[in-house]
């Protein structure tokens, strides 16, 4: 053999041994087990989990508290047997409009995501 192929069959040696070498391949693996453990290891947020949740799941709960607030100040304003059914219904008013605006919300999102 001559000593151009003596010194290409070293060079293609050389860089098939560090694809071989089963240590790259556990740093690797113990490399990302690591990358997922400090991934696990993160606190929980509920105010992260809150903005997670998307918008038609949001909305209509702030428009139930407006409602259940309205049921609770209503009879004190308007002193009526009707106070708190009227509450009530302004409490359906404010859950449908929450939907509606939640799902707006949410479509306002996806076509800003889809745009990109």
């Amino acid at each position: 053999m001559s000593d151009q192929e003596n010194e290409r069959l070293k060079r293609l040696r050389e860089r098939q041994l560090p694809d071989r070498d089963p240590l790259a391949k556990q740093q690797q693996f113990q490399q990302n087990t690591s990358i997922k453990e400090k991934r696990l290891r993160k606190p929980f947020v509920l105010s992260k989990a809150w903005k997670d949740l998307p918008h038609i799941i949001r909305t209509p709960f702030y428009g139930l508290l407006l409602g259940i607030l309205v049921i609770l100040a209503l009879p004190y304003l308007w002193p009526s047997p009707y106070a708190i059914l009227a509450g009530g219904g302004v409490t359906v008013l404010f859950l449908i409009f929450g939907v509606v605006m939640g799902n707006s919300l949410d479509l306002r999102d996806d076509i800003k995501n889809n745009m990109k």
